[in-house]
């Protein structure tokens, strides 16, 4: 009997469509890779469901707080079902980035000067000069981000706005000039590199989501050293996280006339989206892993206790 695969996705975080997108999509592969497989649009009720369900496998298609926070980890945990990608404790670390910088930073990987405070605080004065970033400390997707350019007179003033939900504290980041790359981890050897080209100042919920919002250079045009470096750090952060199945390291490397030459890495994605625009499945292609191929694997890698 073919293997039962449940995959989470929906959710009601800001990131909710992308995750109906992702859930979708590796649904449609899993079952062209003869798997039987149960589409999730997840809510409270997601354990009651599952145990009527009763799925071999799960697949976590979920993105943002809840589904990629160790949260719906650990009901998956007391459930005893088989999950995919990375466990309670890795999740919980990767999405709380000032805590995931403190455990990069004493695995040796280099990362960006910054501070966590209120966000009224933040608003009412510079926290540090700029250029800086303002991050909401568990988000995903690029929601709640603002970068402080260097003629800024003030903060941004939608800090203060009543409909602010992306919690009271914020990091404030010290702004990293230059390239944008990505590497992704496949279990433990490290994917290519991609250089992420935008039109705009960073790479924001558009560029990430619509389809030429963002141009993918593959591999990244980098001298070897870089490339190969940025592939050892992805893998170092995928290690010193914890992070099972596959994960996603973002990078910043400053190549300009002048510039400092630093690599700076700036998060760890535990659920890299999985939409027909995501950078891991196109690693894994580059690779020579169909999208079906890459879902397969993901599956087959599933366990509890991860």
């Amino acid at each position: 009997m073919a293997k039962h695969v449940a995959v989470l996705m929906g959710g009601w975080s800001s990131e909710r469509p992308v995750s109906l997108v992702s859930g979708k999509a590796c649904g449609a592969a899993l079952e062209k890779a003869g798997y039987r497989v149960s589409l999730v649009d997840v809510g409270r009720d997601v354990a009651e469901v599952l145990g009527r369900l009763r799925p071999d496998v799960v697949f976590n298609a979920l993105h943002g707080p809840f589904g990629e926070d160790g949260c719906v980890q650990g009901i998956l945990e007391v459930l005893g079902i088989p999950y995919t990608h990375s466990g309670v404790l890795a999740s919980a670390l990767a999405m709380h980035k000032p805590k995931a910088k403190d455990v990069m930073r004493a695995a040796g990987i280099p990362v960006a000067d910054s501070v966590v405070m209120s966000r009224l605080d933040v608003a009412g004065a510079h926290a540090m000069r700029p250029p800086y970033v303002i991050k909401p400390i568990a988000e995903g997707s690029s929601f709640g981000v603002f970068i402080v350019r260097e003629d800024a007179l003030h903060p941004p003033q939608q800090l203060f706005a009543a409909e602010w939900n992306y919690g009271e504290l914020v990091m404030v980041e010290k702004y990293v000039a230059g390239r944008e790359l990505t590497c992704g981890v496949r279990g433990d050897e490290p994917l290519d590199v991609i250089e992420i080209v935008t039109e705009g100042r960073f790479y924001d919920y558009e560029a990430k989501y619509v389809p030429g919002g963002s141009k993918h250079l593959l591999p990244a045009p980098l001298s070897p050293n870089i490339y190969q470096n940025v592939q050892m750090l992805a893998l170092r952060a995928h290690r010193a996280l914890g992070c099972r199945g596959v994960s996603r390291a973002d990078f910043r490397f400053d190549d300009r006339p002048g510039g400092t030459g630093e690599l700076i890495c700036l998060e760890v994605n535990t659920q890299p989206g999985m939409t027909p625009t995501s950078l891991v499945p196109e690693m894994a292609a580059y690779a020579g892993m169909d999208f079906t191929a890459l879902v397969t694997w993901i599956v087959e890698d599933a366990s509890c206790g991860r």
